[in-house]
């Protein structure tokens, strides 16, 4: 789920480049959040967009949300999209909790300024909401960029390609 306000961005590139990694055969798909409008209902039915980015959430075994920092958090699209997840729960005809349960939820991210624990509000959001929910936390892939839109570390490319191997953590 790519929450980036802007597409083609270097968290997304990042994000591309750990899919790389994955094994042969292992499907991937890319919803870009900033585009989807939403209807707001509190426990009306999905509609349009809403309806796509349900359908994907339910479908994959693997959620992977894709944002910059922002404030210490993911991005406002991302925040929406989770925010998604309270309202698809109050719908009984979904069972949303326990599809969810057993999946993976991975983070990417990439900041421009401070370290890696900048970020630990974000981190800490998406593995609470891992273990709410009865996911597997698989990890978060943080790296700083620079204003010039590229990775700061070298290696960073190095290590996006074996992110999605690592073994991810239990409920």
């Amino acid at each position: 789920m790519l929450g980036s306000a802007r597409e083609g961005g270097v968290t997304e590139s990042l994000a591309r480049r750990a899919a790389e990694g994955l094994p042969a055969g292992a499907e991937c798909s890319w919803h870009q959040l900033s585009g989807l409008r939403f209807s707001g209902e509190s426990a009306s039915g999905a509609e349009g967009d809403e309806e796509a980015c349900l359908k994907a959430t339910l479908e994959h075994s693997d959620i992977v949300i894709v944002s910059p920092l922002y404030w210490y958090s993911v991005s406002a699209q991302t925040k929406l999209y989770l925010d998604h997840w309270a309202t698809w729960m109050m719908r009984p005809d979904l069972r949303f909790r326990d599809r969810m349960r057993g999946k993976t939820l991975w983070a990417v991210s990439t900041f421009a300024r401070g370290g890696a624990q900048d970020a630990e509000p974000l981190v800490g959001m998406l593995q609470r909401t891992a273990r709410y929910l009865d996911m597997t936390w698989g990890g978060a892939l943080l790296h700083r960029a620079r204003s010039n839109g590229h990775l700061a570390d070298p290696d960073a490319r190095l290590h996006a390609e074996s992110f999605f191997a690592a073994a991810p953590e239990s409920p």
